[in-house]
């Protein structure tokens, strides 16, 4: 869905909008692009931008709203709080091309049916956009992306003679289960987006909002119809294939985050046994426990309570990654805890591990696969604490 251009910024002031007031001859065509996934997680959703093309001006550009700058002031700041800034980059179609091809993905374009009007109206708004000015906007990657752009302009310059069907769409999917199609579950990448997520990817997307992935834009295009009076028409001309690469699928890791947390969850369950048995604890394995989970706790509560990813509230990963844990770690690194709050406390955790499976079998949140192992450490370790801290620190 993100593509990356280590050139664009470049071509950003080398292609500026000079052909605004240009007219369009009869010979030019709008089409939607859409270009198949990559292997790295930006690119797992594939991407999609608008081609204008004019044989007569020798003019054929690429509009393309996934483009964002890291050397922008305070980039990564802002990415932390949600203000993600994208552009609209317009540049010379060959560039775009060049990039897909060098990474052998598919690319395909469906040629619009529009009237002579219709298509200077698209050019005219897009090179608008494209101006310094305007180009900006604020990113979100399932209301806001470079893939309901081209719906969202579609609609906007065609108004009501264009319609979006939807009875070619599998019925009530979440927005969680249209993202995991697109990356293998047992990926850190799909491990971290479910991670960070809260409720509102659980729930029934609409069929408009399926549009945030490149694949349904192009089908809801494909599907599309002009009304135009008493007549009907398909809303794509034509389609062509622009690179025939095989898609790529989604692919697992060698170190996979399912691999990592089972051998993590049976070292912590060998060292629960081995406490048990010598009646003693190992305050080193109860430190990295309680600090890990309490620092992702805190990551998940700036996340859910000071930033403006639209996805991040409401995220009860926390019942795990607890961030009091975070405190708690270093308290259980001394040898005396004579205090029972502590214990209290850890019963607190047992019934927060306790109410996720609830949370998951009813679908209030579905939560990541792979912190299985890791829910079966934490609820074993905690019991184990629960029962012998206080024992032990006598």
């Amino acid at each position: 869905m993100i593509k990356k251009y280590t050139f664009l910024l470049l071509l950003f002031f080398f292609f500026l909008p000079i052909k605004a007031q240009a007219q369009l001859s009869e010979n030019a065509e709008i089409s939607i692009v859409t270009a198949g996934p990559g292997e790295e997680l930006y690119e797992a959703f594939g991407h999609s931008a608008i081609r204008i093309k004019d044989p007569n001006l020798n003019l054929d550009l690429i509009y393309n709203y996934g483009v964002f700058d890291f050397n922008r002031p305070n980039f990564y700041t802002d990415f932390a709080k949600g203000n993600m800034i994208y552009s609209l980059a317009r540049y010379d179609f060959k560039y775009f091309l060049a990039s897909y091809k060098r990474d052998n993905r598919w690319l395909k374009q469906q040629i619009l049916n529009l009237s002579q009007q219709e298509k200077h109206a698209f050019f005219s708004f897009l090179e608008n956009k494209a101006l310094p000015k305007n180009r900006d906007y604020l990113y979100n990657p399932y209301f806001d992306n470079c893939a309901t752009k081209l719906r969202d302009i579609t609609k906007m310059v065609l108004g009501d003679k264009v319609s979006f069907k939807d009875d070619y769409l599998e019925n009530e999917l979440t927005f969680r289960e249209l993202t995991n199609r697109e990356i293998h579950w047992n990926t850190w990448g799909s491990f971290g987006l479910n991670l960070i997520a809260g409720i509102k990817l659980d729930k029934k997307a609409k069929p408009d909002e399926y549009l945030f992935l490149p694949d349904y834009t192009y089908k809801a295009f494909k599907n599309a119809k002009l009304i135009s009076k008493n007549t009907t028409q398909d809303l794509v001309k034509k389609e062509d294939t622009l690179l025939s690469f095989k898609e790529k699928q989604p692919k697992t890791e060698t170190f996979s985050p399912f691999l990592i947390f089972c051998l993590l969850a049976l070292i912590g369950i060998f060292i629960t046994y081995k406490d048990y048995k010598r009646k003693k604890r190992t305050k080193l394995l109860d430190f990295v426990l309680f600090f890990t989970t309490g620092l992702i706790g805190c990551i998940l509560f700036f996340l859910w309570f000071f930033s403006s990813h639209s996805t991040a509230p409401n995220n009860f990963n926390i019942l795990w990654a607890f961030p009091v844990n975070l405190v708690i770690g270093f308290l259980l690194l001394k040898k005396n805890i004579k205090t029972k709050w502590l214990n209290i406390y850890i019963k607190f955790l047992l019934i927060l591990i306790a109410i996720i499976p609830i949370l998951w079998i009813i679908q209030i949140q579905v939560y990541p696969k792979v912190i299985i192992p890791l829910l079966i450490l934490f609820w074993i370790r905690y019991y184990f604490l629960s029962k012998n801290l206080l024992s032990f620190e006598k």
